[in-house]
């Protein structure tokens, strides 16, 4: 899948009400699959992380004046595919990455899941905030998750898209994102 192929659907604003159509129980496993995926960031279990996205799958955040931006024409602070995203957590598990050497501590909260069936996959939208200690600082990211994911044959999920999706409207200290969000 290459950007252009992402499901404009996807990336459209969306009424709150009413958009969520899967179950409960598809609910609840959903947010079980994200809770578990905010683990494992915060435990820097990057590459166990890794695995939760599809080979084509895209790690997106787009700028922050610019939230519902289109990767093919609209600046990004991170449009990664699958290889690119490989780099990234190779990077951020060395001493190459001197903006996480060493690791910052984070907490993820996740809430307010909504979930629904498309011919694509399942997109999921939910609310975050993810709060990074580092060097006596305290740096809180909040926004909204826009995915989309593919169930696997064994009734899981895979990341084809994971967009978070910031509500800042500045970045602070130093005006990067140096963190999974």
């Amino acid at each position: 899948m290459t950007t252009s192929q992402i499901p404009a659907e996807h990336s459209a604003e969306h009424s709150a009400v009413g958009w969520s159509t899967l179950s409960d129980g598809e609910i609840r496993a959903l947010e079980r699959f994200l809770f578990e995926e905010a683990d494992l960031l915060d435990r820097w279990q990057l590459h166990e992380w890794l695995e939760l996205f599809t080979s084509d799958g895209f790690y997106q955040i787009p700028s922050t004046d610019l939230p519902d931006g289109d990767p093919d024409r609209d600046l990004f602070l991170v449009q990664d595919d699958r290889f690119l995203l490989e780099q990234r957590v190779n990077s951020l598990l060395t001493r190459a990455a001197h903006a996480e050497y060493p690791h910052s501590r984070t907490r993820r909260i996740v809430g307010n899941v909504r979930a629904r069936d498309t011919d694509e996959g399942v997109q999921v939208r939910a609310n975050f905030a993810v709060f990074r200690v580092r060097a006596g600082t305290l740096d809180t990211y909040v926004g909204e998750y826009r995915h989309l994911l593919r169930r696997t044959d064994e009734g899981g999920y895979r990341f084809l898209i994971r967009k978070a999706v910031l509500d800042l409207d500045a970045l602070r200290p130093h005006g990067k994102v140096s963190i999974i969000l």
